[in-house]
């Protein structure tokens, strides 16, 4: 028996049957709709489910993957080795700690967690609610929009290490930066979040929603596969004017197309393969160089196999 499947026995004793999939399609957990299969991915909805898991794969030498809402990942076609974490639509739960603050556990939806406050006439998620990722992957990234990031509002988020241990980060030690945290260099899962909000009116909360919403429908290319913006911010300038001012609106390679509503964003319009958008990710690269002497560098996380 192999390592992997000694480990996948071992899972099948800690863990529900359903909670366990072996070559599971990535592509219907991505937004890109884009990704061969995991080797085996499982959806643990405890911390203890998720540390038995976690302590399960160090033993066997198996560094998993996490994944949330597959919003922001290119997953390869030939699919990835090993173990996947998903921790969307199972490691579930929300509270009011006080009257301002919310914790919410890492597999939540931005957007439920913001409608969550707004209902108890909490302000300061709103730029959130229109970013289609979940607590864990917004607070890994440090996401953000229309000015607002995670970091405004995220006072403590609690870790688990591979030993299945658990250690809260407060404040600054969350590291947060533009498009990045500590998390980032940290073996382990982000389990749940804090975020100290200001007391608001739940209708006009509401309305502030909705107006951010109907921007973001009116100028970016929603009804389309994507990962959101495809690049970076470079300093002093905006990913999506550079790419439009070099002419790359409507590129396309294969079924990857860079989206001719917002350039900022690569599309999957129809049966894009990972390698689609990789070579088109290269193109923009390159002729956005050779025009203006800026690097773009990928926001979008790239698993590799």
């Amino acid at each position: 028996m192999d390592n992997m499947m000694a480990f996948l026995q071992m899972l099948k004793e800690l863990l529900p049957a359903f909670a366990i999939a072996e070559n599971e399609q990535l592509a219907k957990h991505t937004s890109f709709r884009i990704g061969g299969p995991a080797e085996v991915m499982v959806f643990p909805r405890t911390a203890k489910e998720l540390s038995e898991i976690l302590v399960a794969a160090k033993n066997f030498g198996i560094v998993p993957k996490i994944l949330g809402a597959g919003t922001n990942v290119l997953v390869p076609d030939e699919g990835v080795r090993g173990l996947v974490i998903c921790l969307r639509e199972t490691f579930m739960g929300l509270r009011l700690l006080d009257e301002t603050t919310v914790e919410a556990m890492a597999g939540m939806s931005l957007a439920q967690t913001a409608m969550f406050a707004a209902r108890n006439g909490l302000s300061g998620m709103e730029c959130l609610h229109g970013i289609p990722g979940t607590i864990g992957g917004g607070v890994y990234m440090n996401a953000g929009a229309y000015g607002g990031e995670i970091k405004d509002v995220a006072v403590r988020t609690e870790f688990m290490d591979m030993d299945g241990n658990c250690r809260w980060f407060e404040g600054q030690e969350q590291g947060f930066g533009y498009r990045t945290s500590v998390f980032q260099s940290l073996p382990g899962v982000i389990v749940r979040t804090q975020f100290s909000l200001q007391k608001g009116d739940e209708a006009d909360i509401r309305a502030r929603i909705k107006e951010l919403n109907d921007r973001r429908r009116a100028s970016q290319p929603l009804d389309k596969p994507s990962a959101g913006s495809t690049f970076k911010r470079p300093e002093g300038y905006f990913a999506g004017t550079l790419i439009d001012q070099t002419g790359l609106k409507g590129l396309t390679v294969g079924g990857a197309q860079v989206s001719e509503k917002h350039a900022g964003f690569v599309i999957n319009a129809g049966g894009a393969t990972a390698q689609d958008v990789l070579q088109l990710v290269a193109q923009v690269q390159q002729r956005v160089f050779e025009a203006s002497g800026v690097r773009l560098e990928p926001e979008v996380r790239l698993w590799t196999k």
